[in-house]
């Protein structure tokens, strides 16, 4: 499996994929054509979001000059079938959303054990990519989840990698939940004993051959320290 772990696939308010660091021939590279996507949702029962999404990512692929022979959704429609989508299909992607909500659902379809056989391509959007990680660190994102005691910031993922992913650094850093600042008030205190990689959009980790690298723009919180560790067009292990 060839595994592309990106804050966001595509460029906003457009049916283009983002080609920053290389991602769309990477892309490509690694697919047949036609190729056959099955795009995993965020929220099982947000049917109308997951397919309106869905339609856009398919333009997006077949606008890179990635031609789409089929293009499957699997949420709680068709759970009972993951196992069979997952064994078609060449590109899995995991669509952004509220991380605590699709992990529920990783959790409940098996989706960790039914990915030890796959061997095509696997993409993670924002959420999809923070639950890719061996343990996921959700930060809150929703109202009240910063506040509630009984929120849990800690997941088991799916194990691609060990590396916990925060998207959208560009915006995050300028985020306050609950009156709190997200980074400063959170994620830091958060960090200290463990390692986040921030990501800005256009940057994705790259996993290939057992190998991890960090493509574009990033940052590791570490112990409450922020550093820079790659820039735009630049890579980082």
């Amino acid at each position: 499996m060839v595994c592309f772990l990106t804050s966001r696939m595509d460029l906003p308010d457009t049916e283009q994929l983002n080609p920053a660091n290389h991602f769309v021939e990477r892309l490509r590279k690694h697919l047949p054509r036609p190729c056959r996507v099955l795009d995993l949702c965020s929220d099982p029962e947000g049917w109308e979001i997951t397919d309106y999404y869905g339609a856009l990512t398919k333009q997006s692929l077949e606008n890179a000059d990635i031609p789409v022979e089929q293009f499957d959704t699997l949420d709680s429609r068709n759970e009972q079938q993951a196992a069979e989508l997952i064994r078609r299909a060449d590109l899995l992607i995991l669509a952004g959303g509220h991380v605590p909500t699709q992990n529920r659902f990783f959790q409940k379809i098996g989706l960790r054990e039914l990915l030890r056989s796959f061997r095509g391509v696997f993409v993670g959007i924002s959420a999809g990519s923070m639950n890719s990680a061996e343990l996921v660190y959700a930060h809150p994102e929703r109202p009240g989840e910063a506040v509630d005691p009984g929120y849990s910031r800690f997941l088991p993922g799916l194990g691609l990698t060990r590396k916990m992913i925060l998207p959208h650094y560009q915006e995050l850093r300028e985020d306050v939940l609950d009156g709190l600042r997200v980074m400063e008030d959170i994620a830091y205190p958060d960090s200290f004993g463990r390692c986040f990689y921030l990501f800005v959009d256009g940057t994705y980790l790259l996993i290939e051959n057992g190998n991890e690298t960090i493509c574009g723009e990033a940052y590791r919180l570490q112990n409450g320290k922020l550093t820079q560790i790659s820039s735009s067009e630049a890579t980082s292990t």
